[in-house]
């Protein structure tokens, strides 16, 4: 299969070609058409061994896509992409997987949390661009002093990402593609840079970004599904109770939420027979989103009819009372419900 010829945005570094620090790999490079991204994505559920931290990169047409790991549960993905580096919805990463599947190819490696934290933030967070002299390489280690850097520098050459983190313009720690083994940080960049492959110049670029301090869990497709039909359940019973107003309410409630404070609810009610909308949100921003739209709901329908609060949050989320217990979804409202 021919090699995309899409490069990294702002830079000639070609996405096809970008290879992330990596430990144990489990799948090696291989099409995307021999793999079962089902299995894959349950591979925990049916093996301890599969409960590791790491990621699953894929090279697609246009973009490489990569989905991390924690203990073996998929917890986010992000993308680069010609247009620039983003932080995909699961949801949308899951389709674009399948979509490609016979022009893609993918490499399914363990990793330390801590780098696939440092991998999530050059997607997230603001980036700047570093300036170096490939010829000199250990320029770059000089600039990083001068500027008392503090945070994490990603070095991109022939391909191979490394992660090198710094407190005041020192090195204190990385992670590393090849290992570096015992080679101090700045014999490994003047051994990364001597040896282009065959015919080949150095191709090379370097941003720096904020050290995070873990890596966020964003919310599945299918608790983001959960979230939808506890939506309207509850919008359906509190129909029954006011019959030909709380409907037109919830609606209303929503949009109004949506423009003033939360967007995340106009993706949560959107209607049953519409595709959900691909979403980034964190479980627990969904769960802030869904209480606040309860709260106003319900609180207006208790004013008509007293007693429907309660009454509503007990028949619409009976089933689902679990999940929302341990996202603390009943704590954020006025009302205790019984069961």
């Amino acid at each position: 299969m021919r090699a995309s010829s899409a490069l990294l945005h702002e830079t000639a570094v070609r996405l096809a070609d970008l290879e992330f620090p990596r430990g144990v790999v489990h799948i090696h490079r291989t099409r995307l058409a021999f793999l079962h991204l089902e299995n894959i994505l349950h591979y925990s559920k049916i093996d301890r061994d599969g409960r590791f931290d790491g990621y699953l990169a894929a090279y697609l047409p246009h973009e490489a896509l990569v989905l991390l790991f924690t203990q073996g549960e998929l917890v986010n993905a992000i993308g680069f992409t010609e247009a620039g580096r983003i932080v995909e919805p699961i949801a949308r990463a899951l389709t674009r997987f399948q979509e490609e599947f016979e022009r893609g190819e993918a490499v399914y490696c363990a990793a330390p949390r801590e780098q696939l934290a440092w991998m999530y933030q050059s997607c997230s967070a603001s980036i700047d661009r570093l300036d170096f002299e490939v010829q000199r390489p250990l320029s770059l280690f000089h600039h990083i002093e001068q500027r008392h850097l503090t945070g994490v520098v990603e070095l991109i050459a022939h391909g191979r990402v490394n992660y090198l983190r710094f407190g005041k313009g020192r090195f204190i720690d990385g992670y590393f593609r090849p290992a570096r083994d015992t080679l101090s940080p700045q014999e490994f960049v003047q051994r990364l840079f001597a040896a282009p492959p065959a015919g080949q110049r150095v191709v090379a670029a370097a941003f720096a970004f904020p050290a995070p301090v873990a890596l966020p869990v964003q919310a599945s497709p299918s608790l983001v599904e959960t979230y939808r039909d506890v939506f309207w359940r509850i919008a359906e019973v509190a129909e029954r109770e006011v019959p030909g107003d709380a409907l037109k309410r919830a609606v209303r409630v929503r949009d109004a939420l949506a423009k003033a404070s939360q967007p995340l609810i106009e993706s949560i009610g959107t209607p049953r027979e519409s595709p959900p909308v691909p979403m980034v949100a964190t479980p627990a921003e969904l769960t802030v989103a869904l209480a606040d739209w309860s709260h106003q709901l319900l609180e207006q329908l208790d004013v008509i009819a007293p007693g429907t609060a309660v009454a509503v949050l007990r028949d619409a989320t009976r089933e689902q009372r679990f999940v929302l217990q341990k996202a603390g979804f009943y704590g954020r409202l006025p009302w205790t419900v019984t069961w």
